[in-house]
């Protein structure tokens, strides 16, 4: 029998982002745990296969949605509450990369879509699951997946760096917010990790030779790295923290 602190069983949790990458490391930190997993994602081959791994644990359903639309967004969560009960649990961890260009040579135009997925998807996406947890007297935790570029001044990563330490700040917040509800918040910042988003960086020996020799544990991440954080911020073990800011990167970030 596992400790009962990190028992997830009967628990519904909501990951976005969650057909790829880190998502799928939540997913199955999560399932593994017990809890019941609503993913959602955009529309494909990807959110598909998620589909398939779920309907075969019995413990989830895929969901298509697109956190930039407030209606897509209302869908998936009837849709997920329909399917799995009350939500006590979310991770707004779909995101995307942005421009690779200095702020004097940006254009509002450029950061947009970066702002709009990073900021506005994340925010859309846990004001309507605070809602429907406030509104069904259900106690648990947010997250968001933030970055180390929120806390580093990288050159030519402005954009990103700034909607990752928007959500920073949303989940400290929140924190605050929520707490008379039984609600906690916090967020991931997540280093160097092996996903589509640093697949052209893990295409480039050069980078990846830079970036190990400031990697204390001397290997990039891996999604697998979120599956024991997403069980620990979502059960019991945390109940007495929020507003925390959780750094996996394998000690990049103080070396």
């Amino acid at each position: 029998m596992g400790d009962p602190l990190f028992d997830l069983t009967g628990r519904a949790i909501v990951v976005t982002g969650a057909a790829s990458g880190i998502g799928i490391g939540m997913v199955e930190g999560l399932t593994n745990a017990g809890a019941r997993v609503a993913g959602w994602d955009l529309p494909g081959p990807a959110l598909e296969q998620l589909q398939l791994r779920l309907a075969d644990k019995g413990q989830g359903i895929a969901v298509p949605c697109d956190i930039r639309d407030e209606k897509d967004v209302a869908v998936a969560l009837d849709t997920t509450v329909a399917a799995l009960g009350p939500v006590t649990g979310c991770f707004a961890n779909a995101g995307i990369g942005g421009p690779r260009k200095s702020v004097a040579n940006s254009s509002v135009d450029d950061w947009q879509p970066v702002l709009r997925t990073n900021v506005e998807g994340t925010l859309l996406t846990l004001r309507a699951v605070a809602q429907s947890m406030i509104a069904a007297q259900c106690s648990g935790t947010l997250v968001g997946t933030s970055s180390l570029a929120a806390e580093s001044g990288a050159a030519g990563s402005a954009a990103y760096g700034a909607s990752k330490g928007a959500v920073q700040s949303l989940m400290r917040a929140l924190a605050v917010e929520l707490a008379p509800h039984g609600i906690r918040a916090h967020s991931i910042l997540p280093g160097w990790i092996e996903t589509n988003m640093t697949a052209t960086g893990l295409a480039d020996q050069r980078i990846i030779d830079n970036v190990l020799r400031r990697i204390p544990m001397s290997r990039w991440g891996s999604p697998s790295d979120f599956s024991g954080l997403a069980v620990y911020l979502m059960s019991d073990a945390s109940r007495y923290q929020t507003g925390g800011s959780f750094v996996v990167d394998g000690g990049y970030s103080i070396f």
